[in-house]
């Protein structure tokens, strides 16, 4: 699937394309357009609706050209349920693509069109048909019923939204007894019993009601000749409607299990948020889906509790202990397990991107160079042809360090093998800020995983470079001489830096970081060993500083015992 924004709130006519999957995880600096992507893709699912209206605030600068109208574009992957054959397109793989388009002319209601193959073009106002799958009513049954859960929302309104979405449960129920048949039911028996106690109150109140109905046809009549006024309290239409099962507004507490319990409201606003969106995926999986009208939240109930969803969600780091936005992420991920739902969330913390994940995409959106909003799919896993192995490193890789994926935020990347030569060249741009401000250090912690990263980054397509021990070729195993299996692994790095053409830059340090650049071999406490030397700013801190200078294409000059690697004979020169 494929959506395709346009001409929507601070995205111009350059059109920003998201590829759609399980998880998509939108990632870039504020205010460059991930929540309008959001909202674009709420709006397009909730056709027919309130919410998918729009107003003059979200045309391109608040104004109204025809040559300049907020556009959506969907591209759907269908295998069944498919609409006639004009408006599918056939893939390879047996399935087909529906293609359809939402512009909205004014403000208000959009005109939805789709893409007839047959024609080869957009349907048009004298087709017969216009639109695959027919009205929104209909066409809507096949799309997920969308859930958005805004950054800021008031406090009282996500407290309002969460007591009205377990409500509807109460609602649910007394639905279904209302259907129950048989006299002898407890809804039919208390049915007829207000009925009883309707016909007593009104006897009783016969006289009293008939002198100031007299009192008011009297008066009304001076006003208006031949009036009168009649008050009908229509006992046998009320039935259950003249009263209210659950009269007291409901009320939700949270705290501590074995202290004291406070109502929502009086909660932070992470755990106000947390609690909406996972209220949501519950409620939801039950049959039970909530909608937004303007500022206030009402609950919608529908009977096809295997209607897929998707979660639209706000930067869920958003008011969270770094223990909770972990334990929040695992929760999103998991939520596409059950194969009903889709999640896409905006997000600054890289705790909420696991690129281990087999049905993750990660989509940066950022301003270009001329001032347009731009989205690029920086990762798929398909594409990046992650093997086991890569996803088992990957995963541990994460364990041991939560926010390695920070590189998806942008900048340039420099892919080292272990903790000592993160600790020196975060030390060299702490000394030089101006000059390496947009170098980030991923720490690879080994070198097949270095491996695994590259496959990843490949698929920027930005430059990035990479620094690595050259190690032994021999080693030495129980007294027995053997083929060091750290030397075999330079060949498939040389490998997966074929796939970056001239983007990336590889190093090696011979034999190791430790004696190329320190002159000799460190055995505990690495980088702190490396740290101290650096600080007195001698020969160490300038070969340091020269390699970091080079990674970085800040110069083309390489320290002694820094080897550039472009082919295997490269190594083989220097191997020890």
């Amino acid at each position: 699937m494929k959506l395709v924004v346009r001409n929507f709130r601070c995205i111009g006519s350059t059109p920003v394309i998201v590829d759609l999957d399980d998880i998509v995880v939108l990632v870039g600096p504020n205010n460059c357009g991930k929540s309008s992507i959001l909202r674009a893709y709420e709006t397009i699912m909730c056709e027919g609706s309130a919410e998918c209206r729009l107003t003059l605030d979200d045309f391109p600068n608040g104004e109204v050209k025809s040559d300049a109208l907020p556009e959506v574009e969907l591209h759907t992957v269908v295998t069944d349920n498919a609409p006639g054959s004009e408006w599918c397109q056939p893939q390879r793989d047996g399935t087909s693509v529906v293609r359809e388009r939402w512009i909205w002319e004014k403000p208000g209601d959009p005109i939805r069109r789709g893409f007839n193959v047959s024609l080869g073009r957009w349907a048009e106002d004298g087709d017969k048909e216009k639109v695959p799958w027919g009205a929104a009513s209909v066409a809507n049954a096949r799309r997920p019923q969308a859930h958005r859960v805004n950054a800021f929302d008031p406090p009282e309104v996500q407290t309002d939204e969460i007591l009205r979405l377990l409500d509807a449960i109460l609602e649910e129920n007394i639905r279904s007894h209302r259907g129950e048949l048989g006299e002898d039911s407890h809804y039919a028996q208390l049915v007829k019993s207000v009925r009883e106690l309707q016909g007593l109150v009104l006897g009783e109140s016969e006289e009293e009601i008939r002198r100031v109905q007299d009192d008011l046809s009297l008066l009304v009549s001076k006003v208006f000749p031949g009036h009168k006024v009649v008050f009908d309290a229509r006992p046998d239409d009320a039935g259950d409607q003249t009263f209210k099962f659950f009269a007291a507004k409901s009320q939700l507490r949270m705290g501590p299990e074995h202290g004291f319990l406070s109502t929502i409201d009086k909660q932070g606003s992470g755990a106000r948020r947390t609690l909406l969106w996972t209220a949501l995926k519950l409620l939801a999986d039950k049959g039970v889906r909530a909608r937004r009208s303007g500022s206030t939240a009402k609950t919608i109930l529908t009977t096809d509790p295997q209607r897929p969803h998707l979660l639209l969600l706000d930067e869920p780091e958003i008011c969270l202990h770094p223990a909770a936005i972990r334990e929040a992420g695992e929760l999103l991920y998991g939520l596409p397990a059950s194969g009903t739902w889709q999640v896409m969330i905006t997000t600054h913390s890289p705790c909420f991107i696991d690129f281990a994940r087999d049905n993750t995409t990660i989509v940066r959106v950022e301003f270009t160079n001329a001032g347009e909003v731009a989205g690029t799919t920086v990762f798929r896993p398909a594409n990046a042809q992650l093997d086991d192995d890569d996803r088992q490193n990957l995963k541990l890789l994460n364990l041991c360090d939560p926010y390695v994926a920070e590189f998806f935020f942008g900048g340039r990347c420099i892919i080292v093998e272990g903790d000592t030569e993160h600790t020196a060249f975060a030390y060299i741009k702490e000394m030089n800020p101006d000059s390496f401000r947009n170098i980030h250090v991923i720490r690879a912690r080994g070198k097949a995983t270095i491996v695994s990263l590259m496959k990843i980054l490949n698929q920027f397509g930005a430059p990035y470079a990479v620094l690595h021990d050259s190690d032994r070729k021999k080693a030495t195993r129980g007294g027995v001489e053997i083929d060091n299996p750290a030397w075999t692994l330079n060949s498939r790095i040389l490998a997966a830096a074929a796939h970056a053409d001239e983007r990336v830059r590889v190093v090696a340090s011979v034999p190791d970081f430790e004696v190329a650049y320190f002159g000799r071999e460190v055995s505990v406490e690495k980088p702190y060993t490396a740290l101290a030397r650096l600080r007195d700013h001698g020969d160490e801190y300038d070969r340091i500083l020269t390699l970091l200078n080079f990674l970085s294409e800040r110069s083309d000059d390489l320290p002694k015992n820094a080897v550039l690697v472009k082919a295997q004979s490269d190594l083989d020169s220097v191997a020890v």
